[in-house]
């Protein structure tokens, strides 16, 4: 019967090592009794300088991040407050396109009106003409809105308090650019239904 010389190696490398570990731990017990008591309180305090080190870059890195997290929801509130001024813009834009479609509409009707109604269609030529100061009061007013949406993303963008962009608002300017328009409408069709 062959004798298991690998075990027999294993074993007694397993033995050596166990040795070799328990005088370990007693040598580093009798090193550590025999510097506690050299060490002075001065030479606590050194050794503890690389805990007080490391702490003051734990501190600093938090603060680090606590920075990348402001500036990236302030950079997320700006992108957002952006997509908000351009849908107010293209909202605008489309009041002032309508606007534009309808005055230049008109402009074929005003001949027509001329034509059948003659000099007893003045109802229907002051109902046109104050259709068309409507109408171009809404493409103005439109105009000054989308201004004034440019100017407050501008100004959030340029702003570096820290403090997150509020909204944007075309103010009255934009509300009363949409009434203005339904305003001109109606009364260059009631201007067109009079001739």
């Amino acid at each position: 019967m062959p004798l298991p010389w690998l075990r027999l190696l294993d074993a007694v490398i397993g033995v050596t090592d166990l040795v070799r570990s328990r005088r370990i731990r007693a040598l580093s017990r009798a090193v550590s009794r025999e510097a506690g008591a050299e060490i002075s309180p001065d030479s606590r305090r050194w050794r503890k300088a690389p805990f007080d080190r490391e702490a003051a870059l734990l501190e600093l890195e938090r603060q680090r991040l606590e920075a990348e997290r402001v500036r990236a929801d302030r950079a997320l509130a700006l992108a957002l407050l952006r997509q908000t001024g351009d849908r107010e813009i293209g909202r605008l834009r489309l009041v002032a396109g309508v606007a534009v479609s309808g005055w230049v509409g008109t402009l074929w009707f005003a001949a027509r009106i001329h034509e059948y109604a003659g000099s007893s269609g003045i109802g229907a030529r002051v109902a046109l003409g104050a259709g068309w100061t409507l109408l171009l009061a809404a493409i103005v007013l439109s105009f000054a809105g989308q201004a004034q949406i440019a100017r407050e993303v501008q100004q959030a963008a340029v702003d570096r308090s820290g403090n997150a962009p509020g909204t944007v608002s075309s103010g009255q300017a934009g509300a009363v650019a949409l009434w203005l328009l339904v305003a001109g409408l109606a009364l260059a069709s009631l201007a067109v239904l009079i001739a």
